[in-house]
């Protein structure tokens, strides 16, 4: 029973105390001694919870309004910041329309005023083109820094940029027609730099000592040509360097340099003496062979001929070093023979004399025929290779074939290189051979006609 009536009691006070905690519950369930205290702490809770609850009411009912004014405030706000956008809006668009109508203003006041400002930003472009691949600059630099400003400006120009513009003109056009003296820093190709002294001939050509110079307007330093070009132009740029007064001719580029880079990529006699390759070296082999020759037997025969005019003054001594004074020693074992006995002899030797003196020169004249042979056998190789280019690559990059045109067309130069010298050399051994030959056979005849006559 009892634990029914406390049962009733619990469940009662959740009841009717929703608002208070379970501890004070159970502290004021332990307190309660019977169902009157029970019911007056279940008054007593009820009161304080409504109070509880008011209380909290109010506090809610305040914080609404607070968060009411706020939401009011932050709503305010955004209606004037879209007020003020679209306030901006429209000043940045009155303000288009006006710098639109300002920049038209300003276009039409500056008339043909803006069509010189158009001049002179193209001149001062085409002025700094100019001066900047000029070799004047190699001794004035910077030239171009102020025109640069000037022709990448889009007011208009100052007076005094424009006497820069003036100024720039008119020196590279007194300075193209100087031939002056500066030092300067050169950078030579190992990639080291020294001072020298540097003669700048209009805006042509820039020499030192004996070497052309180039301006390289890209990193504004002057350095020397890779290679010198060969012959006279060398010479020329020495004696023109070193002249004090007076006049001296010397090669000149009117294209700033780019014939003297052509120059050196031009061959030199040694490069296309190679570019003939094994047929070329067979060709020199054979002029150097055939020359040999020709000299030997100049010699040789001179010496004989030599001997045969001292033997011809002495004819009673022969002598065994020539061949007149051999003939003569076949005359005089046989001067007691018969007429054709006596011819047979000189003639028996003479042809032993015969193949002595024209030993040799048969063969200077093979090879003169050969040379130009070989040179036709170049030509045909180098044709062959050229076609096997054409075949492998087409004709689209013609320096691949230009290796094998220049073989075919330098063997055929070294062959009529070689013939020609040769033939001229066979043409003067065959003569003193045969200038020789004659004499042997004036002699033996005049020999065989007196002995004739004896008998």
């Amino acid at each position: 029973m009892n634990k029914l009536v406390k049962s009733l009691m619990i469940a009662a006070a959740v009841t009717l105390s929703a608002g208070t905690t379970l501890a004070a519950q159970a502290q004021d369930q332990s307190e309660a001694k019977n169902l009157d205290e029970l019911l007056q702490l279940v008054e007593k809770n009820r009161v304080s919870s409504r109070e509880l609850n008011a209380e909290r009411e109010r506090e809610f009912t305040a914080a609404r309004a607070d968060k009411q004014a706020l939401l009011n405030r932050a709503e305010r706000q955004l209606e004037e910041e879209k007020a003020r956008g679209k306030r901006l809006q429209e000043e940045f668009s009155e303000n288009e329309i006006e710098l639109a109508n300002k920049e038209q203003e300003l276009e039409n006041a500056k008339g043909t005023l803006g069509e010189m400002f158009g001049v002179v930003r193209g001149a001062a472009t085409e002025t700094i083109g100019r001066i900047a691949t000029s070799i004047v600059s190699a001794e004035y630099p910077g030239r171009e820094d102020v025109l640069e400003s000037l022709s990448e400006a889009k007011e208009l120009p100052t007076l005094e940029e424009l006497e820069e513009l003036w100024k720039a003109l008119l020196t590279e056009m007194v300075e193209s027609g100087k031939v002056v003296k500066f030092d300067t820093e050169v950078t030579l190709l190992d990639g080291g730099s020294e001072t020298r002294e540097v003669v700048r001939v209009g805006t042509f050509n820039l020499i030192s000592g004996n070497q052309y110079l180039l301006y390289n307007d890209t990193t504004e330093q002057v350095q020397p040509l890779g290679r010198q070009p060969q012959g006279s132009a060398t010479s020329q740029a020495q004696e023109f360097a070193n002249t004090e007064e007076g006049y001296e001719g010397v090669f000149l580029d009117p294209s700033k340099g780019q014939i003297l880079s052509l120059l050196t990529g031009k061959a030199t006699l040694e490069e296309r003496y190679h570019q003939g390759g094994t047929v070329g070296y067979v060709i020199t082999a054979v002029l150097i062979l055939g020359l040999l020759i020709s000299v030997f037997k100049l010699v040789t025969l001179t010496a004989g001929a030599g001997k045969i005019r001292s033997q011809l003054k002495n004819p009673e001594q022969p002598k065994d070093n020539n061949a007149l004074g051999r003939i003569l020693k076949v005359y005089q074992e046989n001067k007691n023979a018969d007429v054709e006995n006596l011819e047979l002899k000189l003639d028996e030797a003479i042809l032993r004399e015969t193949p002595r003196v024209e030993s040799g020169i048969n063969v200077i004249k093979i090879l003169a025929a050969i040379a130009p042979l070989l040179g036709l056998l170049g030509t045909v190789v180098g044709m062959i290779g050229t076609f096997q280019s054409i075949t492998l690559f087409g004709t689209g990059d013609p320096k691949i074939m230009a290796g094998d045109i220049s073989m075919a067309l330098v063997t055929t130069a070294m062959g009529l290189i070689a013939a020609i010298p040769l033939i001229l050399a066979h043409s003067i051994v065959a003569a003193r051979g045969k200038s020789i030959v004659h004499i042997l056979d004036e002699q033996a005849a005049g020999i065989v006609a007196a002995h004739s006559e004896k008998e």
